[in-house]
């Protein structure tokens, strides 16, 4: 019974030893566990506060460039009002001479331009001497049509040296009836005022003459030639207004023109009362 005992007792410290055997490797496995885990925590540590003072580096970095460009910006800000008060103290500065230099030369206001002194014709303000005739011949009948065409244009016709130009061998009544017809459809077509005269001298009797819509018609007094008659027409209107004389003696186109209006040959007229 002791023997067995025995036995029993070995193989009990056996199962013991092993078993502390257990757990000092249990043990020693927890502490390389622990270790481990304490290499893990102290790595994450250090990658945190690594990672934080980058953190607080990045941010101190941008806080310096915000300055600075704050600082850049005041500084332009500065610069540019520094420029601007010198340029504006430098244009009083002008101003202020130009000022004293006014007074002291006391010139008068400028009411002329360089341009206004170039003669040429302004719109509104062409005369029956200002039309071009460079690309119209004197008998061209489109001349007339531009004359006419003149703001308040006057056409004075010397009646009997358009008649006798164009028919002649026509007696007079005939010769007044054909002329004021044709100058009745100028002025309906042109609007322009029409005076015809006649020389009184050729009347052997008083004429009933009823004058056609549009036209004026008169006879020079005894004593007063249709010529003369022609040249107080043109006397009695105001300096600027468009007047067209038709007549082809030299002496009256002469006159005429010299009073301001504008002469024209009776064949003129005459090829343009051809197209009415």
């Amino acid at each position: 019974e002791l023997e067995s005992a025995r036995r029993e007792t070995d193989a009990l410290q056996r199962k013991l030893r092993s078993a502390l055997s257990d757990v000092r490797r249990g043990e020693a496995a927890l502490r390389k566990a622990e270790a481990e885990l304490e290499g893990v925590r102290t790595a994450a540590a250090a990658e945190k506060a690594a990672a934080l003072g980058e953190s607080r580096r990045l941010k101190a970095r941008l806080a310096e460039a915000d300055a600075a460009l704050e600082a850049g910006r005041r500084a332009v800000r500065e610069g540019r009002s520094v420029e601007d008060m010198r340029l504006r103290l430098l244009l009083d500065t002008v101003l202020d001479a130009a000022q004293g230099l006014r007074r002291e030369l006391a010139l008068p206001p400028v009411s002329v331009h360089p341009a206004d002194t170039v003669d040429a014709v302004e719109p509104g303000r062409m005369t029956p001497k200002d039309i071009a005739t460079r690309a119209l011949s004197e008998t061209d009948p489109a001349l007339l049509d531009q004359l006419l065409a003149l703001p308040q244009a006057h056409l004075v016709v010397d009646g009997y040296n358009v008649t006798k130009t164009g028919y002649p061998t026509m007696p007079l009544d005939k010769q007044r009836l054909r002329l004021l017809g044709g100058l009745a459809m100028l002025a309906a077509q042109t609007g322009a005022e029409m005076t015809c005269v006649f020389d009184g001298a050729e009347l052997a009797a008083p004429v009933l003459l009823a004058p056609p819509r549009g036209v004026r018609v008169l006879f020079s007094k005894p004593g007063v030639t249709a010529d003369e008659l022609i040249r107080q027409l043109v006397r009695a209107e105001p300096p600027g207004r468009p007047v067209v004389v038709v007549s082809t003696d030299r002496e009256v186109a002469d006159g005429v023109a010299k009073a301001g209006a504008r002469p024209v040959a009776s064949a003129l007229l005459l090829k343009r009362l051809a197209r009415t």
